[in-house]
């Protein structure tokens, strides 16, 4: 499965997009403290019938572990359709790992989606503790090399020194093979989902289209289905000025 992350407010018209660029994907990062739940709901309509596999996900949650669990009590019997990735990019592992138990409980489908501590690193994933459940999907973010990925991000002090940052040596791509088949081998027999995978616009364009493509191949590769990040923020594919895809980036995601 080809997707894309689609953050923030999701208008059907970004659906159309998505879906005549041939994505068939789409994750939904949801901060569900302050988001209008009746918009959710109509936007998870309106891509189940357009025929989108959806991800629905809880981004940047603030509440503690019993507050994860209602909110899922509550999704679970709310949505339809959809597959659950539980939190996304949890911190602190054993917090996580003494929670999960306690969430999937309240989730009355499956299949699930849940990633490891630490941001949902590759290298976070040793220390996941899954429950003995069949039906659970891992993930992983790949924003791997992160001082090339993450250049002159506003909310990391010191990103500003990583700008001109390259990408595209053989280490580096033999890096990326590494890494994801570390991913899988650790996952499976479970399937492994790369929910997000991107580069920020102040890297060079040349190199984030090899970054990318080589990402995306390489997840292909390995079987995986994946989402990039995302659609029309700072890290997008698509200019909502313009109104047109970043071609070098389209060409990466498809090519």
């Amino acid at each position: 499965m080809k997707g894309i992350n689609l953050s923030g407010v999701v208008h059907e018209e970004h659906l159309d997009i998505v879906g005549e660029a041939g994505f068939d994907l789409v994750r939904l990062p949801v901060r569900w403290e302050v988001a209008d739940r009746a918009q959710v709901e109509r936007t998870v309509e309106a891509a189940l019938r357009r025929g989108f596999e959806v991800v629905l996900d809880v981004h940047h949650f603030a509440g503690d572990g019993a507050a994860l669990v209602a909110l899922w009590r509550e999704l679970g019997l709310r949505f339809e359709g959809v597959t659950f990735e539980l939190l996304n990019e949890p911190v602190d592992a054993e917090w996580w790992n003494a929670l999960l138990p306690r969430v999937l409980e309240v989730v009355p489908r499956r299949p699930v989606i849940v990633g490891p501590g630490r941001w949902n690193t590759v290298g976070a994933l040793p220390a996941l503790v899954l429950p003995p459940d069949e039906d659970l999907i891992v993930t992983v973010h790949y924003y791997s090399p992160f001082r090339f990925t993450h250049q002159g991000a506003s909310w990391i002090a010191g990103a500003d020194g990583w700008v001109g940052t390259g990408w595209g040596s053989e280490p580096a791509r033999a890096r990326v093979r590494e890494e994801l088949e570390a991913a899988v081998a650790w996952a499976h027999p479970r399937p492994l989902f790369l929910g997000e995978f991107g580069t920020l616009e102040t890297a060079p364009m040349a190199d984030r289209a090899a970054w990318t493509k080589t990402v995306r191949s390489e997840a292909e590769r390995l079987g995986l289905s994946w989402a990039y990040w995302d659609f029309a923020t700072d890290f997008g594919a698509f200019d909502l000025t313009t109104r047109q895809w970043r071609e070098p980036l389209k060409a990466a995601l498809f090519g």
